[in-house]
């Protein structure tokens, strides 16, 4: 597996949730939890489940020193410190997507980002694909930021657990996608199709592109359909992160609600 150029060696999880969330799907990238030292019974039950299956050390610490390793008094009383999720290459790209197609309870839902290249923008794309359930989200590995720091810190713990996958072609990566049955949707300003009038209750991959500059050429051409977001005030285009949870959490209703509203 590949790391995110620029990735530190650990980085920290905080957070009742979060923490208890990375316990329960990676707890072998667990070095160390850390909890204040005077948690209520009540925070600490919402945890102590995941603490005690989990083989982590835990450590009691005054509140100053969780602020000072979390660098955020918005902590909760829990922060974990933690190896870096590893980004996937194309193979274990693959292996997932056919796994879920497969496995998954739910029909795919893949989130392909083209030329992100804000970290912050980063962070909150991951952040809204771990809570929309996204199963993989899928980045250029030459034209995209890493998983750093700076990213870690946007994404609130999403970082740290959500699926990412950096391919060298993704193209080809989109191509592979619509061979095996996935739904390629692509955001584009100027499509005359709304995302309200897509079928997205089946397996979909959602492409996004790059700040300011949209979907590449060939990235758009790869796409089976493309939409727009319906845009009623003075601005003619919103945030990647806006317009990627807006697009994941319209295909989490269409698929709670059994299609489209018509």
């Amino acid at each position: 597996m590949s790391r995110g150029a620029g990735r530190p060696p650990q980085t920290v999880v905080c957070g009742i949730n979060a923490v208890a969330s990375l316990l329960r799907r990676s707890p072998e990238r667990v070095v160390a939890v850390y909890l204040q030292a005077d948690l209520g019974r009540k925070r600490l039950g919402r945890i102590a489940p995941e603490l005690d299956r989990a083989p982590v050390d835990v450590r009691r610490v005054g509140v100053e020193q969780l602020t000072e390793l979390a660098r955020t008094a918005n902590h909760q009383g829990v922060v974990a410190q933690v190896e870096p999720a590893p980004v996937v290459g194309e193979a274990e790209a693959r292996a997932l997507v056919e796994r879920a197609l497969v496995e998954a309870t739910e029909r795919p839902l893949i989130l392909v980002l083209d030329g992100i290249e804000d970290p912050r923008n980063f962070g909150a794309c991951l952040r809204s694909a771990d809570a929309a359930g996204v199963n993989l989200v899928v980045t250029a590995r030459s034209r995209n930021v890493g998983i750093t720091a700076a990213v870690s810190k946007v994404a609130s713990g999403a970082a740290e657990t959500q699926p990412v996958a950096q391919v060298g072609n993704l193209v080809r990566f989109l191509e592979y996608l619509h061979d095996v049955g996935v739904w390629i949707v692509g955001a584009d300003g100027t499509a005359p199709e709304s995302l309200y009038e897509a079928d997205l209750t089946g397996p979909v991959a959602i492409v996004l592109g790059a700040e300011g500059r949209g979907l590449r050429r060939l990235t758009r051409e790869r796409c089976d359909a493309l939409v727009s977001l319906p845009m009623h005030g003075t601005v003619d285009s919103l945030n990647i992160s806006v317009a990627a949870g807006i697009c994941l959490y319209e295909t989490v209703r269409q698929r709670r609600s059994g299609g489209l509203d018509r």
